[in-house]
């Protein structure tokens, strides 16, 4: 039984100085931020976000990687990913730039739905929509926690605060110049 027991920590030993399974040295950058956060699940959230930044999307194995490591269930990981818009968990890899709207309640009050509107019109497409050139994809955010800069928009993952349709506009015909 002992043996046993030597063999199994012997192999996670050897598995944790290899880093992830596939071999995807990306992982190791997920590890880093989880190690340094003691692997709390309350560091999910900043998990998630090295996760984006290090594979541009939440891909479904790293979500994975990341509930199992954080022992949390997937479900609350994909939960936690869906509901905050500044994370993706599709590849816009296809698409030239991302325009994000958030459509939270502030956002929304203080002229979030006639950004959309304008933009919409503008790129005639709608949220959730590419422009047939793959130059422009629209989405809608639920809440970006960025209540302060009513209405904020994304661009390319970044985030502009305070702004009008014709900041919008000045933006996206930047891009399509």
């Amino acid at each position: 039984m002992e043996t046993a027991i030597k063999d199994t920590k012997s192999k996670d030993s050897q598995q944790a100085k290899k880093g992830h399974p596939s071999g995807d040295q990306r992982f190791k950058q997920l590890d880093i931020t989880m190690k340094r956060n003691q692997y709390r699940q309350d560091s999910l959230i900043e998990v998630l976000h090295k996760a984006q930044e290090t594979f541009g999307y939440l891909e479904t194995n790293v979500l994975t990687y990341v509930a199992r490591s954080l022992k949390l269930p997937l479900s609350r990981v994909y939960g936690v990913a869906t509901f905050y818009h500044l994370f993706s968990v599709k590849s816009n890899v296809d698409t030239a730039h991302t325009c994000v709207v958030c459509m939270g309640t502030a956002c929304y009050v203080k002229g979030g739905g006639e950004v959309v509107k304008a933009l919409e019109k503008e790129l005639e497409i709608t949220v959730g929509g590419t422009t047939p050139d793959n130059q422009i994809s629209l989405m809608a955010a639920r809440c970006m926690g960025a209540c302060g800069i009513a209405p904020a928009v994304v661009f390319d993952g970044r985030v502009a605060g305070k702004q009008t349709p014709e900041t919008v506009m000045e933006k996206i015909k930047d891009w399509q110049e």
